[in-house]
């Protein structure tokens, strides 16, 4: 089985896994160094698939007003399924953070036949949606960055292995160094998809397999956070400009979905 195909097997997989459970599907996209083209399939390391869902509330949750579903499942396999009410989930493109944008780019994502044509032009304006607000965007950027330096040495159990072996997360290194140049890519109006795609990948994908010692890994790692945090702070505006476009993309397609659901429901 190729790449593609192992790709694409699971995230129907994951697709399958939801409507077993019930969700009314609007989407579901992969996350992750799959999209980023740096993912790894060898005896040393295998990378996760993980998808986020888009997903509709049913009659009953609007009637009880019931909170929107935003929940992460992890499957035996220790997999990812994000799953996000599509009221949180445009709520959150709007605050640009890269690990949800990404979705509306990515090229393994099914959609639910039902709903294509209302989401269709969600992907077909992804890069209004990714610019709603350049100046969160970079703020997201740098912060995501920060985030990785924290965690590079914090022993969370699901990485406690590879402190232990490396004294460091080498994936963290690697996302650290990936936000960096992602965020001047994107300031410098490369299309966002392209941004996703490290012009590094080969460096990245050994930076990921720990080929650093703990000491050279600390100081690239912190040297490159203050690059990206500086980068960012040069950068940003003074006041947010707001792609209303974009802003009403979310809001229309969010409208539509949500109508033609509750059509069928009374229907």
């Amino acid at each position: 089985m190729d790449r593609e195909e192992r790709i694409i097997k699971r995230v129907q997989e994951h697709y399958v896994y939801l409507l077993k459970k019930g969700y009314e599907i609007v989407f579901l996209a992969l996350q992750g160094s799959q999209n980023y083209e740096l993912d790894i399939y060898d005896k040393d390391y295998t990378s996760d698939i993980d998808t986020k869902a888009v997903i509709l509330p049913s009659f009953k949750d609007f009637v009880y007003n019931k909170t929107p579903v935003s929940e992460t499942i992890v499957l035996k396999n220790n997999e990812h399924i994000d799953v996000k009410d599509v009221r949180v989930m445009f709520d959150t493109y709007k605050k640009q953070n890269i690990n949800f944008i990404e979705t509306l780019f990515s090229d393994f994502r099914i959609v639910n036949e039902e709903y294509k044509d209302i989401v269709q032009t969600l992907f077909d304006n992804a890069e209004e949606v990714a610019h709603i607000n350049i100046n969160q965007a970079l703020r997201c950027m740098a912060g995501m960055s920060m985030e990785k330096l924290k965690a590079l040495k914090h022993p969370y159990p699901a990485i406690i292995d590879k402190i232990k072996k490396y004294g460091y997360d080498p994936k963290q290194l690697h996302h650290i160094l990936r936000m960096n140049e992602f965020i001047k890519n994107y300031f410098a109006g490369f299309p966002y998809k392209q941004c996703l795609k490290s012009q590094r990948k080969e460096f990245l994908i050994q930076i990921k397999k720990g080929i650093l010692s703990e000491e050279s890994a600390i100081i690239l790692a912190q040297k490159t956070d203050l690059d990206t945090k500086a980068f960012m702070q040069r950068n940003v505006t003074e006041k947010d400009i707001i792609n209303q476009k974009g802003v009403d993309i979310l809001d229309k397609v969010k409208f539509d979905l949500l109508k033609k659901n509750l059509k069928k429901i009374w229907e």
